[in-house]
């Protein structure tokens, strides 16, 4: 039987009296706004508020640290970004019916790219360049760890082994297994740890008039190797367009891109075990990924992209 990954089961039933009543308490001023559900991610549960405002919610105690860590951090970050960041305008302390820190962040406007195709892949491609090189500078000696995003990609050796195994009969094991081999085995990064998304997948950036126009969901804000970072290149945009990509970012070494690629294929590979519990767009990603950035077993001699 096929081993796929499921969404985790949320902790606290955040329903709209629960919202409300957070937004009475602490934030009356915005309490009388229409609130809609938006619907959950892994970690955090989204109500509209009003036009222009979002509330966030962590939905289980592990992501209740990272919002803390979005709430710290993005704000120092985002000015130097090139694109709308989700940075939160009130922060909302817990209470006797609710257990962690949330925030109300800005609506950002555009279309998940897991649901919304890229019709401009070479400006999309130099947009998310540009925007990962303004991000990926040196972080601070305090700046957040993440033991699963910015390590050497040795690391997750486990993780990569387990999905091969659960989904061999989904996808070209030789392919997946030769660009992985690879992406280990190449020097891992030496320079100090950068800033990193952590979780740059479609879902999380936001297409507009067929480009990249915001990024959003910071829950895995972390330092390391901006290798993790860069595989979102493979798995949002054409193979075509991976020039492009690069000439944003400012010129990508070897090792860096073989890195690159198998984090992308890491990720495929979880996106296509989420989409098959009934994510079918994550499904569509992770297929798409991997026939994008996976190396041909019969010609083992170039890397092309």
């Amino acid at each position: 039987m096929l081993s796929t990954m499921s969404w985790p089961d949320a902790e606290v039933d955040i329903d709209e009296a629960l919202v409300r009543s957070l937004l009475v308490d602490q934030h009356p001023d915005l309490a009388m706004l229409e609130l809609a559900p938006l619907g959950y991610g892994w970690d955090n549960a989204l109500w509209r508020l009003g036009d222009t405002l979002v509330v966030r919610l962590p939905r289980r105690a592990l992501a209740a640290p990272i919002l803390v860590h979005e709430q710290t951090w993005l704000p120092l970050l985002a000015p130097r970004l090139p694109l709308p960041v989700p940075v939160p305008v009130r922060i909302g302390q817990p209470t006797d019916g609710y257990p962690w820190r949330w925030s109300i962040v800005p609506w950002l406007v555009g279309d998940p790219a897991d649901r919304s195709p890229v019709r401009r892949p070479e400006d999309a491609a130099g947009r998310l360049g540009r925007f990962l090189r303004a991000l990926q500078t040196a972080g601070p000696p305090d700046a957040p760890h993440n033991p699963y995003r910015g390590v050497p990609l040795g690391d997750r050796s486990e993780i990569f082994e387990d999905r091969m195994a659960a989904l061999a009969g989904e996808i070209d094991v030789a392919s997946t297994r030769l660009t992985w081999d690879r992406a280990v085995a190449v020097d891992p990064w030496s320079a100090p740890p950068v800033w990193l998304h952590g979780d740059l997948h479609p879902a999380n950036i936001l297409l507009s008039r067929g480009t990249v126009a915001a990024v959003i969901d910071f829950g895995d804000l972390c330092t390391g190797d901006p290798a993790t970072d860069l595989a979102a290149g493979w798995m949002l945009l054409p193979a075509r367009a991976m020039t492009a990509f690069h000439a944003g970012y400012g010129g990508i070494d070897d090792a860096l891109d073989v890195r690159a690629r198998g984090w992308a294929v890491l990720f495929a590979l979880m996106l296509l075990g989420i989409g098959l519990e009934g994510r079918p767009s994550y499904e569509a990603v992770g297929r798409r990924t991997l026939a994008g950035c996976t190396l041909p077993v019969q010609d083992t001699r170039t890397e092309t992209r």
